[in-house]
């Protein structure tokens, strides 16, 4: 090989190195970070957890680099992607809004520093010994989903009082959360009287048959368990539910904000910014096991009056002064 060609050959492999390998070969602290979506329905929150590295003191590009790993909705692939991020050295992986991918980073390594972000429970996840001392090497915000259940049905309900039937989908591919939710749904709905159907969806094509057999059932109202699959498909849910005119409740704005009816929980790109704070500490030297889980508090209710329009509904008075916000 000639001259010429060995450092052509040289340069070619230096824009091929993995990322991690040149971060950190150039002394920039390099995250790892893991998706249960896609990079195309992720924006907002990726500008949240930059938000968030950027008040800690860290832009991407300058002083940090990140490396991405996105799941795809199948939550199956969370153990071969975080052992690819493991193999590739990060400082730390950041897991927010996926609890399959917090429990399989905190399965594969007791080393590398973890952030995550849950709607569950940590303790009970084995994320965690306790959340005012961790005692390991993760830690992160519990951004409470499961504990409203409760409330976002009493909203929904407050929304279509008539409602006799409900239906409630989960995704029964992240077994503990689909059981948790169950677990509430059923709660809250036993003393109401009203009929509740349960039903699964895990693909696209899932969701196309959970909505023939709510409009086969007859069914007035849907409520769509939180789950990070399903936000990667809010688009698909809120044409659906208009489609064939089902009111239905979500977990978080960015289904109302795709033309879903209402929503009520926690705010995700809060989440995210506060994984991007946290983050950004360990990469400072702050240790998971002194940095206790956060409590998400922000909670908001989102109406989409529009929608409420377009399916007949009027929204009382009573919930337009308590919402956080109204989309016309």
């Amino acid at each position: 090989m000639n001259r010429r060609g060995f450092f052509t050959l040289l340069g070619g492999a230096a824009i091929t190195w993995p990322l991690a390998a040149r971060a950190q070969q150039a002394g920039m602290p390099v995250i790892g970070f893991l998706g249960a979506g896609s990079l195309d329905n992720s924006g907002p929150y990726l500008a949240a957890f930059r938000k968030g590295l950027n008040e800690a003191g860290f832009r991407e590009g300058q002083n940090v680099a990140i490396e991405y790993r996105w799941a795809e909705g199948q939550y199956d692939r969370m153990v071969e992607l975080v052992a690819n991020l493991v193999r590739s050295r990060v400082a730390v992986i950041a897991v927010p809004g996926t609890p399959p991918g917090a429990r399989a980073a905190k399965a594969a390594t007791s080393t590398i520093p973890i952030v995550f972000g849950v709607g569950e429970d940590p303790v009970s996840l084995g994320l965690v010994a306790s959340v005012g001392r961790p005692g390991g090497n993760a830690t992160g915000v519990n951004f409470l989903t499961a504990e409203v259940v409760a409330k976002r049905l009493a909203l929904l309900h407050d929304l279509v009082p008539g409602a006799a039937r409900v239906a409630a989908l989960i995704n029964p591919t992240d077994e503990t959360r689909a059981e948790s939710v169950r677990s509430e749904v059923q709660a809250a709905v036993h003393t109401t009287g009203v009929q509740l159907q349960i039903l699964n969806a895990s693909t696209s094509r899932d969701i196309d048959a959970a909505f023939a057999a709510l409009v086969r059932e007859r069914a007035d109202a849907l409520f769509v368990g939180p789950d990070a699959f399903f936000n990667t498909r809010r688009v698909q849910l809120a044409t659906m539910a208009a489609h064939h005119s089902i009111p239905t409740a979500f977990a978080v704005r960015e289904y109302v904000d795709a033309g879903g009816l209402m929503s009520y929980g926690a705010s995700l790109t809060d989440m995210y910014r506060q994984t991007g704070i946290y983050t950004g500490r360990i990469l400072k030297g702050a240790k998971p096991v002194d940095l206790p889980v956060l409590q998400s508090t922000k909670l908001e209710l989102v109406i989409n009056t529009q929608t409420a329009r377009m399916l007949g509904l009027t929204v009382p008075p009573s919930l337009l002064s308590v919402a956080d916000e109204v989309i016309e």
